[in-house]
């Protein structure tokens, strides 16, 4: 039976200093794709990877084992995560494709198909870069918003509390990221119906 993050936990701060490696094995991944979705640079998530964990072990007493540790140690890497964009004074990120080993973009924006036709693949693959192009240009907390809700699957309540935002404030910063979104993708979404109308005839 797979050990809990409480019982990991606790056993880390009764000395076990070695099970720490358990919560970094089931979460560093996760705390990754996160960290990417932010800072849109590979080289940064790593580094943000590191910090998360550095603090959470530093800090590791002050977590309340009633509450999520998923949760708490998101909002430690997303404060790791501003820090580093507050620091390199990041608003638009050098885009590149997350590793494949890692994910991609979500399946919201993906056309599913069973076997998808060329024309298909490319109309996907476009909407991908563009996805990551559009969330590049998002000023941190707005993409930051944007990704704990529709990536992560964060209440507002949560995302405010781990922006420092309050909920009307959240949800304004996730609206302002989908008008985006929906402005510069409706053309490929044209695009592709057309495509799609050409190819049935």
């Amino acid at each position: 039976m797979e050990e809990s993050d409480a019982a990991a936990v606790a056993r880390v701060c009764a000395g076990e200093t070695d099970a720490f490696r358990v919560l970094v094995d089931r979460y560093s991944r996760k705390v990754f794709r996160l960290a990417y979705r932010m800072t849109r640079n590979e080289h940064d998530a790593e580094d943000v990877v590191q910090e998360t964990f550095l603090r959470a072990y530093r800090r590791l007493k002050q977590f309340e084992s009633r509450s999520s540790f998923s949760t708490w140690i998101f909002r430690i890497a997303v404060n790791a995560a501003l820090d580093l964009m507050r620091r390199l004074g990041r608003h638009e990120q050098t885009e590149q494709h997350m590793p494949e080993s890692e994910g991609s973009a979500p399946t919201l924006f993906q056309l599913p198909a069973p076997e998808p036709a060329p024309d298909r693949l490319l109309l996907s693959g476009e909407l991908r870069h563009k996805v990551e192009s559009v969330l590049a240009g998002m000023s941190p907390k707005v993409r930051t918003a944007f990704v704990l809700r529709h990536y992560e699957g964060m209440s507002i309540e949560e995302i405010g509390n781990m922006l420092g935002l309050k909920a009307s404030a959240t949800k304004n910063s996730i609206y302002r990221a989908v008008q985006a979104l929906r402005k510069e993708l409706a053309p490929l979404l044209v695009a592709g119906e057309e495509r799609g109308r050409v190819g049935t005839l």
